[in-house]
């Protein structure tokens, strides 16, 4: 099974970014015929509650059985500047605070899931450099697995300049490829199979797949809506079990396909339904929060019908004291996908815990400063 996230970025979660898998991860749900009202479904964990169990922790379960999560992509060095506000041309300013740390979309994702209790393996390649040397130790050391990764004695390792605006809140990346890159035949079949042997997951950033530039191309550059764009990739990978879009500070939509044997039930147009959706969602809550549709006929005219649902979850609400950096954000979401699924987790329960992991990692500067442990109070009453 493959879990990916497609239009490759610097990290930030932002509208456009996709996850999708081919298998039932997902807890497979029977097929009601109550009227279309009663098919709205609503899942929240309230602020309250998140503050109860801080003070009053109970014991977590006990983690997946299989865990073991395949990455593959790229990593880099990210040398970041927070600044009071973006500089003009040939201005001359100073940064307000800076930091030297890990990044790249894999590389960020795996540290997130080795701290929520999960073990990580990286395929990736960098070179024998400073920068290389750097960010394999701070992998390491977070618990990534980077004995597959492959260590050029030459060339030189990626790396990004990124500056972080405290007066808009936003970050421009300045992105400078290694060399050399990855090829195939870097990676012996052998080793492969002793990456992939007894893994839950794999993962891949698409950073090094052109393919994943042609699928984004297709099923999302040219539909006219974000619910089309989702139906159409559906249509169009049978296997494919689901598919997330985040919209950044707007939440996420996920298109989840009903399991097979679902009796037909009744047809509605996609965007008719997110529209209906997004006035039920509980957008006054400050935690995440998730509203769903039960299994239906989902349509769309010139594309064509699937029997699934829709689910749309909205983003942790943060204080603008608190939000200091959204570098990452994307890559702490996806982070929670994967653990949700080796979990066990329903859409309804995953979704809003992935936020709020992708909200905790914007509350410090860089891409994994605030990735969270899976001991964190704040997640504690996703996981029990």
């Amino acid at each position: 099974m493959a879990v990916t996230s497609v239009t490759p970025h610097c990290g930030t979660l932002s509208s456009g970014d996709f996850i999708w898998t081919s298998r039932d991860h997902l807890r497979s749900r029977p097929s009601l015929k109550p009227s279309f009202r009663r098919r709205i479904h609503r899942w929240s964990v309230s602020g309250s509650n998140c503050r109860s169990e801080m003070s009053t922790p109970s014991p977590l379960p006990a983690l997946p059985d299989r865990r073991i999560i395949v990455g593959c992509g790229g990593i880099t060095i990210d040398y970041l500047a927070t600044v009071a506000a973006f500089p003009r041309p040939d201005d001359k300013i100073r940064s307000t605070s800076s930091k030297i740390q890990g990044g790249g979309n894999v590389g960020n994702t795996l540290t997130g899931v080795a701290r929520l209790g999960l073990a990580p393996r990286l395929i990736s390649k960098i070179a024998k450099d400073a920068q290389g040397t750097f960010a394999l130790s701070e992998l390491e050391r977070d618990g990534v697995d980077t004995s597959y990764t492959v260590v050029s004695p030459e060339g030189n390792s990626p790396f990004t300049y990124i500056i972080v605006d405290n007066e808009t809140k936003t970050r421009t990346c300045i992105h400078t490829p290694g060399y050399p890159e990855m090829r195939p035949s870097d990676l012996p079949q052998s080793t492969l199979l002793s990456a992939l042997d007894g893994a839950r997951l794999a993962y891949f950033d698409v950073r090094l797949h052109e393919t994943a530039i042609v699928v984004a191309h297709e099923e999302w550059t040219e539909a006219p809506s974000t619910p089309r764009a989702l139906l159409t990739m559906l249509l169009k990978l049978p296997r494919m079990k689901f598919v997330i879009v985040t919209l950044g500070e707007r939440g996420c939509i996920m298109l989840e396909r009903a399991p097979e044997g679902t009796l037909e039930t009744e047809k509605i147009d996609v965007d008719s339904l997110l529209a209906t959706l997004n006035e039920k969602a509980d957008t006054e809550n400050q935690m995440p929060t998730c509203i769903s549709s039960e299994n239906m006929t989902l349509t769309c005219d010139g594309v064509g019908s699937i029997s699934g649902r829709m689910i749309v979850g909205t983003a942790e609400k943060i204080a603008p004291a608190e939000l200091v950096d959204s570098t990452g954000a994307g890559d702490a979401f996806i982070a929670g996908i994967l653990y949700g699924l080796c979990a066990g987790m329903t859409a309804e329960k995953m979704l809003p815990f992935a936020a709020c992991v992708a909200a905790a990692n914007c509350r410090a500067l860089g891409a994994r400063t605030g990735l969270p442990f899976r001991t964190d109070p704040h997640l504690v009453p996703f996981l029990l």
